[in-house]
């Protein structure tokens, strides 16, 4: 049976989290695995009565087909959007709405990779753009994330020795780690990329959630060699599954063609819900509350690491987003945390996922504040803290 395959399906991997999902669905479970908004912060009434209000004025219209690109004042108030927040003037033509970030990667995966083509990544990476761009068999080149962003003289030696056609980056409130570039690596970054005439893919689902330090610019706003995503999911709510590209309009072509074979176009009714709740809605004030609540959370988690957690273990301290990464001592394995935190009703990622090479990361992992309230938090990380000093104390009995 397995001969009727693709041999694609043969290297692509399931989701480590979506299958670590399926065991953390038990109530009594407190889980930092996904990386979930908080649906307590969820627009409810205001996306019922958006949805309500473009049914009954525009019903007919947007239960019908519509254009690839997306629906237009969409498209218009996300431009706009670019202008105000991040000083880029875009033309509403260079952006397409997609079924969420997801089919952003997968699009762009179609439109440029072939098999062999080589892929630059950061270590860690985005579990899901590693998923979305196995399906075309490229190459993987891992570059290692600082404090303050991507290794730049090890991307830059390592585009030196092969050349590259995408470099994947989330250089704000990254996925796994929740490390932010630096101003300056930004800058840099663009301009070694630009030097060998790469194409950045610069994800900025978690832009928005900004609750610490300073807004720095987009790499786009150094390098028109970039691709902007963006999504609605982290700012309004994942199950309307919508988000965009923002591209030329040489590239954007390409992609336009890429998504009327995927889907024809992404869900219309979606789109003019979501529409209508921006232009009913101040978004700004919306994503205020956000900020501070997954701000409290963070620090909540933060300060619950450094008061129960040994000495030798390091996490990052994110300025925004949703995660914080977390390293243990060489020769503490993470799955054998995650073995004793399942046991003890405690769930996370264990970090070996968000590395495309073997044997990487097996004393990493990744975990969530923003789906969690503050008990849940304060208990989950005393009982990874049990477990922890129970994993030290075996090693220090076999060494």
């Amino acid at each position: 049976m397995t001969t009727i395959f693709a041999d694609r399906m043969e290297n692509t991997r399931k989701s480590f989290i979506r299958e670590i999902l399926k065991v953390t669905q038990q109530p009594e479970i407190i889980s930092f695995a996904g990386g979930l908004p908080n649906p307590g912060l969820f627009p409810v009434e205001e996306i019922a009565a958006a949805s309500a209000k473009v049914l009954s004025d525009e019903g007919k219209n947007a239960l019908q087909y519509s254009t690839t690109e997306g629906y237009l004042p969409l498209r218009e108030f996300i431009a706009q959007r670019y202008l105000k927040k991040n000083g880029l003037l875009i033309d509403p033509d260079e952006i397409l709405i997609t079924n969420g970030s997801q089919q952003s990667l997968d699009l762009i995966g179609k439109v440029f990779l072939n098999k062999g083509d080589r892929v630059i990544i950061e270590s860690p990476g985005y579990l899901g753009a590693i998923q979305a761009f196995s399906l075309f068999e490229p190459e993987f080149s891992n570059v290692p994330l600082l404090d303050d962003g991507i290794d730049t003289d090890i991307l830059e030696r390592t585009l030196s020795e092969d050349s590259a056609k995408l470099f994947y980056t989330v250089p704000t409130f990254q996925n796994p780690s929740g490390i932010t570039y630096s101003r300056q690596k930004r800058i840099d970054t663009a301009a070694i990329l630009d030097s060998h005439n790469v194409i950045c893919v610069e994800d900025n689902a978690y832009g928005e959630l900004r609750f610490a330090g300073e807004d720095l610019p987009t790499i786009r706003n150094y390098s028109d060699n970039t691709i902007l995503l963006g999504s609605f999911s982290k700012i309004i709510a994942p199950g309307l599954r919508m988000g965009w590209i923002c591209a030329r309009k040489e590239v954007m072509e390409k992609l336009l063609i890429a998504k009327q074979a995927a889907d024809l176009h992404s869900n219309y009714l979606s789109q003019r819900i979501i529409h209508q709740y921006l232009l009913d809605n101040d978004i700004d004030n919306h994503i205020l509350k956000i900020k501070d609540a997954y701000g409290t959370r963070r620090d909540i988690m933060v300060d619950m690491m450094a008061e129960h957690f040994p000495e030798e273990i390091g996490y990052t301290k994110p300025e925004g987003g949703m995660f914080v990464w977390v390293t243990l001592p060489d020769g503490i394995s993470s799955m054998d945390l995650f073995d004793l935190a399942i046991k003890e009703n405690v769930a996370f990622v264990p970090g070996s996922p968000f590395y495309t090479e073997d044997g990487i990361g097996n004393n990493t992992l990744r975990l969530n504040f923003s789906n969690s309230d503050f008990k849940q938090i304060e208990e989950g990380i005393k009982r990874l803290a049990v477990c922890l000093e129970r994993l030290a104390g075996n090693k220090r009995i076999t060494e």
